[in-house]
């Protein structure tokens, strides 16, 4: 396997302040990308290197979906699996994704009453394979009538609402996770359930006081927190406990986008769905981008899509994959676009700011040198001039070619 090589490309998107390169390329070395720039000056300076001539494409990070269910929650619901086969679907999904163009992801583990895995058993079943998979570890309530409370620590067995907030327990939630992702769930969630057997979807589930001290929990370990929060009161609790990331915050009012700016609080945005409200929209996507309040695009997956929201194209309650990640994201980047943000700046909601909020900026989302060599080779930009996952030409894993269309 050739390890060091040149590539070359009609237009390289790197995500940074170098902006987008017109015939450009990248020498890559050892998994890592060592130098960017024109074509013409890199094959001086590399005249040894084996040449990958993709000058009919343009060149881009590769993707990274920052908010997923892909192996504890989706296999079950799209295969007819058993414990013993549970890994092989999830394995299948992440298969998938990867094709999509998609190398790192953001998976949350809630605990589920048929998954009996910990955090451990997930980790250990992804050994080897080509994608970065960052695990926040989290406590889920989910709206049915009989409210259901489960947390990544306990697995399959169910616990009390009072529990969720149990300091010890907390605390190795906090210890496990890995990044900021949906560690509480402020809102009861419908999570991929129809509408009528999650009808407490939205309930919240923890006072201010429980908030505060659940917060400060996470930031005396050096960890920084997320959670899952939908409408006025929730989101405006979240700001007051000092939550970082807000995954989804649909319903987020002015006045709130203003406070989280302030605070300097992320936001992960999920237009397919995922809450009991409608989802983000473009123009709410745009909002947020212009107050300067660091955002990402991600599924969710496997969810049903929101019936109603009319940048959405999906015609049923089928459950969407990431698969779907640049086609939920279109519309809100063509808005950016329409609006005069760079390509490049509106291509970071799917790869640089994600990969920030998991704390993985130094090492993939943009395209410089002593980065991952995580990219794509495609008919365009991703989610913004291109949605389908057959554009993409060529998926690269730390330097590897790892899906190829040409």
């Amino acid at each position: 396997m050739n390890r060091s090589y040149l590539i070359r490309g009609k237009k390289i998107v790197t995500v940074s302040p170098a902006g987008t390169i017109h015939d450009g390329a990248m020498a890559i070395c050892d998994g890592k990308i060592v130098d960017v720039g024109k074509w013409k000056n890199l094959r001086k300076r590399y005249p040894d290197l084996t040449l990958q001539d993709c000058s009919d494409y343009a060149i881009t990070p590769s993707l990274v979906d920052c908010h997923t269910h892909l192996l504890e929650f989706a296999p079950s619901s799209l295969y007819p699996i058993t414990p013993e086969t549970h890994f092989l679907g999830g394995k299948a999904i992440l298969l998938g994704a990867l094709s999509s163009g998609i190398t790192a992801l953001g998976e949350q583990i809630c605990g589920h009453h048929l998954c009996d895995f910990s955090m451990a058993d997930y980790k250990n079943a992804l050994q080897d394979l080509p994608l970065d998979v960052t695990f926040a570890a989290t406590s889920i309530s989910i709206g049915f009538k009989q409210m259901a409370h489960f947390t990544s620590i306990t697995q399959s067995k169910p616990v009390s609402q009072s529990t969720l907030s149990d300091q010890e327990l907390v605390k190795k939630i906090a210890e496990t996770s890995e990044f900021p992702g949906e560690n509480i769930f402020i809102n009861a969630t419908p999570a991929n359930f129809t509408s009528d057997q999650v009808p407490n979807a939205g309930e919240i589930i923890y006072t201010s006081e429980e908030l505060k001290k659940i917060s400060d929990i996470y930031h005396q370990a050096g960890k920084k927190m997320g959670a899952h929060v939908a409408g006025e009161e929730g989101i405006r609790m979240a700001l007051e406990a000092g939550i970082d990331v807000l995954h989804h915050a649909h319903g987020i009012t002015k006045e709130l986008i203003e406070r989280a700016a302030a605070q300097d609080v992320a936001i992960v945005a999920t237009p397919m769905g995922g809450t009991h409200l409608e989802p983000n929209s473009p123009k709410n996507i745009l909002t947020l981008v212009q107050k300067k309040i660091p955002v990402a695009i991600a599924t969710d997956s496997y969810l049903p899509p929101y019936q109603g929201a009319s940048w959405l194209p999906f015609t049923d309650n089928s459950l969407q994959g990431p698969d779907v990640l640049m086609i939920i994201a279109h519309p809100a980047m063509r808005l950016l676009e329409e609006h005069g943000y760079d390509e490049n700046a509106i291509l970071a909601l799917l790869t640089a700011n994600p990969a920030k909020i998991m704390g993985k900026e130094s090492r993939y989302g943009s395209l410089v040198p002593g980065m991952e060599a995580n990219f794509l080779v495609a008919e365009g930009v991703p989610g913004l001039e291109i949605t389908e996952a057959d554009q993409i030409k060529e998926v690269y894993f730390r330097g590897v070619k790892v899906i190829q269309r040409l």
